[in-house]
């Protein structure tokens, strides 16, 4: 039985691939795949390949093939750093060095500081659980945190909606991309249902409503943290608020440096696709190179020398206009959009290929977007400590607990 289900395995490659870590859109940009990781696809390809030897009706091809994707498996699965998840740490650290001398002290311990650039990969460590193309992954996962990554802006042109008209609010936008969706099938590519195991490929991302719903995350956990500090919260308490805090800050800071890159903003993520008049390169490799390939061949990037083009963190929204946040959050990834073409030409004209002379102007196109997720983060986050208002259910409860007999 298992000899006979690896032979199919193999010959149905459409279907399955065990060998792959996973497709171009959810591919591991944290840049810590791990070792079990690496071994667990390894021992699975050698019994596939063992039971393979043993099949009389096996063809030599299909031998081959498998004996290659072992091959693959070791290399594909190295770990990957610079942007990936260097390059999140500094949109991180950046924020941080926005935030003004008066911002909560225990934000800015070095231990906190560390847990917050940490925190700037954890959304792309739930990508490395896959999106359904070996039979272990976490589809239910990958469903739910991989549309939070992108928002492919060209992806609204069939459903005739603009950026600056959608819902403020995730699922009414949902609804409203499946009926258009069911209005006008004649609009959309078809989807194949045997590599959309995730059911995220009718979805052009959710980038701005994660971004949105976390920043007020971070404002309700500073108001429930002023709760605990001014009517007799626990030192246990105050603690875990903080801890809170911290957590959502680091998070924020990854879908916030996402759509710092401009591939996150297109469907041109992993090559140009469709008409292209100009020739920019269709190899799905670029959205690799950007993320990290450059700055890794280029000696890295840190955060340091990128400081002193950060300005003071500021307030961006009006919190009496209940759809604002969301319009600025908006206007911030219609802007890293408008950045796709010359990503791309710069491409073509070889300004990414560290071996140029003219390479410098890539870097520095690379980093003015780093220090615009930066930028942005920290405004989003000093926002939300200054819009914070009065956790009036909590307070209750709190006065409640300091007036009952001890």
């Amino acid at each position: 039985m298992e000899t006979q289900r690896a032979y199919m395995m193999t010959n149905n490659s459409a279907d399955y691939h065990p060998w792959q870590v996973t497709n171009l859109r959810t591919a591991s940009t944290s840049g810590e795949i791990s070792l079990k990781q690496i071994r667990k696809r390894f021992l699975y390809n050698v019994t596939a390949l063992m039971s393979l030897s043993r099949t009389k009706t096996m063809k030599i091809a299909s031998f081959s093939k498998l004996a290659l994707a072992l091959f693959v498996s070791l290399i594909v699965a190295v770990p990957v750093h610079a942007w990936d998840y260097e390059g999140h740490r500094v949109v991180n650290q950046l924020g941080l060095a926005a935030l003004p001398k008066d911002f909560p002290a225990f934000v800015k311990t070095p231990e906190a500081r560390e847990r917050i650039a940490f925190l700037a990969g954890e959304p792309d460590r739930w990508r490395n659980q896959g999106d359904g193309r070996n039979p272990t992954d976490d589809v239910v996962l990958s469903h739910f945190a991989g549309p939070d990554h992108y928002f492919d802006m060209e992806d609204l042109d069939p459903l005739k909606l603009k950026p600056t008209d959608l819902p403020i609010f995730r699922f009414e936008f949902a609804g409203e991309l499946a009926k258009l969706r069911a209005a006008h099938p004649e609009r959309f590519d078809p989807i194949d249902p045997t590599k959309d195991a995730d059911r995220t490929k009718a979805l052009p991302g959710f980038a701005p409503w994660a971004i949105t719903e976390l920043t007020g995350k971070l404002r309700s956990s500073f108001s429930y943290l002023k709760a605990f500090q001014d009517y007799g919260g626990t030192p246990e308490e105050i603690a875990n608020a903080q801890a809170n805090i911290i957590y959502i800050m680091g998070v924020l800071g990854h879908y916030v440096g996402d759509c710092a890159q401009p591939l996150h903003l297109t469907r041109h993520h992993h090559g140009w696709v469709g008409p292209n008049p100009h020739g920019y390169t269709t190899n799905s490799s670029i959205h690799s190179r950007i993320d990290g390939g450059f700055f890794r061949r280029t000696g890295g990037v840190k955060a340091d020398p990128l400081i002193e083009k950060i300005r003071p963190a500021k307030i961006i929204n009006d919190p009496l206009k209940s759809d604002d946040l969301f319009r600025k959050v908006m206007a911030y990834l219609q802007e890293s959009h408008q950045f796709v073409e010359p990503l791309y030409r710069l491409d073509k004209e070889g300004k990414l290929t560290p071996e140029n002379p003219d390479s410098h102007e890539g870097r520095d196109f690379l980093e003015a977007q780093l220090v615009r997720g930066g930028q942005m983060l920290g405004d989003l986050w000093y926002s939300a400590w200054q819009q914070a208002g009065e956790d009036t259910f909590l307070i209750r409860v709190l006065k409640a607990r300091q007036a009952a007999p001890k």
